[in-house]
């Protein structure tokens, strides 16, 4: 399979003065994960990390505004699409349900589809995503790349976050929120001051994976309810653009009547 060879790896846009989005188009839409750059008064925060094909950190110091502060990375679960650069970071932070999978992936460790498990690939066929061709990558990030060399590498956490724990960056102060469902680990961020909500994949305008290793629908109906509670202004999604509380609470709605009508809830 010939490949042409990408212009660009990774793509960025501010969504507002402090948060850039952080995507990488050459990535297959399932795994293409949305990773947000915050920049704080007194650090700056990475939130995921990509699928790890090329390092992050050298293009995220071309966007911050001081490439000299702190950064830390937090990583909202362990999935292949979301841990790729932690090993780049100083300060890593991580769900202590999935510190373990974090340090040393077990999972998901290819680019391509055939070393995909072929229950996994129909999951994801019947959530709604278009098939994945021989690679989840449809270009290279530079000549001579060999696909087959991709390794999803991961790193030990530096330290935990937990139910009410805050990540403080100076001016901007998030609250962890443990909402499992998608993975039994997987956190959120909430600036209870401005209504901002990194949900991650508990919650995206696009097909929710929740049928899978570490996955519980159960879990995803109590998380549902806690996201109901919030009083939110605007969801940044762990994949697909943002959206506001009437578009959440549309989403949840959905996927709560499909669980109901499936017996699952």
């Amino acid at each position: 399979m010939t490949l042409p060879v990408a212009e660009r790896w990774y793509t960025s846009k501010k969504i507002d003065t402090d948060i850039t989005l952080i995507l990488e188009p050459h990535v297959h839409v399932l795994e293409q994960a949305n990773m947000f750059l915050v920049e704080g008064s007194e650090r700056d925060m990475i939130l995921d990390t990509g699928m790890g094909i090329v390092p992050l950190k050298p293009y995220l110091d071309t966007l911050r505004h001081d490439p000299s502060k702190e950064i830390i990375c937090v990583s909202s679960h362990t999935h292949i699409d979301h841990i790729g650069c932690v090993h780049e970071f100083d300060t890593r932070l991580v769900h202590p349900s999935e510190a373990e999978e974090m340090a040393e992936p077990s999972g998901l460790s290819s680019l391509y589809r055939d070393d995909m498990p072929a229950s996994l690939l129909q999951t994801f066929l019947d959530a709604g995503y278009p098939p994945i061709d021989e690679l989840l990558i449809d270009a290279l990030p530079y000549a001579g790349y060999n696909p087959k060399t991709y390794v999803l590498r991961g790193a030990p956490a530096t330290d935990l976050l937990n139910e009410g724990d805050v990540v403080d960056l100076g001016n901007h102060r998030y609250t962890v929120l443990h909402l499992p469902g998608h993975s039994p680990g997987g956190i959120g961020l909430f600036e209870a001051s401005t209504g901002v909500l990194f949900a991650a994949d508990a919650i995206y305008d696009g097909p929710l994976i929740y049928e899978g290793p570490g996955m519980s629908v159960p879990a995803y109906i109590e998380t549902f309810e806690k996201l109901k509670a919030l009083d939110v202004s605007v969801v940044h999604g762990g994949h697909d653009p943002s959206f506001g509380t009437e578009r959440m609470l549309e989403i949840i709605a959905e996927y709560e009547a499909k669980w109901a009508l499936d017996g699952a809830a």
